[in-house]
């Protein structure tokens, strides 16, 4: 095992951040999110603890990231776009065209995928209003990535939101996928990067389930 927990791995991660991030000016002084600043964006759920810990060592402001990826109807795990906070909607054009994916059908896998994304947002949002990110230096966490599929949406998402700056991070990262992010990422930064990876959990001693009141706790106290 590699961490003992979403907690170890975040402080691991942010180890490898601080130096990536010390161009780029004091991250403390992001308290507003404003131009210049870095904001901490965990995706929830599992890459909120992670994100926790990575904002605290570098001083920088906490928020998540609300991402549904809208997958191809028959072929789920293949992303053909996604939504996120904002009506912000991205589409793969690539996916869609090959795979000849007609109007109707993104809007219908949109439908359901909104609803869930709203709900999520709802008790969020009710603890801690969303941080703007035009100009930011944004540093999309998540606890680990294999496919890498949705941690690209959350890039997408993020751009159209306006940051300046992308950094992608994750405790463990596939490495095809990590090679394949650096398209959508300004920066993909890892503590492990294994040729192959049969699971994320198995690199974690404790990879238990993340609860969203333990999500939207750590939020206030992020805050």
């Amino acid at each position: 095992m590699t961490f003992t927990d979403r907690a170890d791995a975040g402080r691991q991660l942010a180890a490898r951040l601080t130096e990536l991030l010390d161009g780029d000016g004091d991250a403390g002084g992001a308290g507003g999110g404003g131009a210049g600043g870095v904001v901490v964006l965990g995706l929830p759920r599992g890459g909120v603890p992670v994100a926790y810990e990575v904002a605290q060592a570098l001083g920088a402001v906490l928020d998540v990231l609300v991402v549904r990826k809208l997958g191809v109807p028959f072929m789920p795990e293949l992303a053909m776009g996604a939504i996120g906070e904002g009506g912000v909607k991205v589409i793969n054009p690539d996916v869609v065209n090959s795979l000849g994916i007609t109007p109707e059908t993104i809007e219908e896998v949109e439908g359901e995928e909104r609803a869930a994304l709203d709900r999520r947002l709802t008790a969020i949002r009710a603890l801690v209003p969303q941080r703007p990110l035009a100009g930011v230096v944004a540093v999309v966490v998540d606890d680990g990535i294999a496919t890498g599929a949705t941690a690209a949406a959350a890039c997408a998402i993020a751009r159209a939101h306006g940051a300046a700056r992308i950094v992608l991070a994750a405790p463990v990262v596939a490495a095809a996928s990590a090679r394949a992010l650096a398209e959508v990422a300004d920066a993909v930064v890892a503590v492990e990067e294994p040729r192959r990876m049969s699971s994320i959990g198995r690199f974690y001693d404790d990879f238990g389930p993340v609860p969203e009141h333990e999500v939207l706790e750590i939020l206030a106290r992020g805050r």
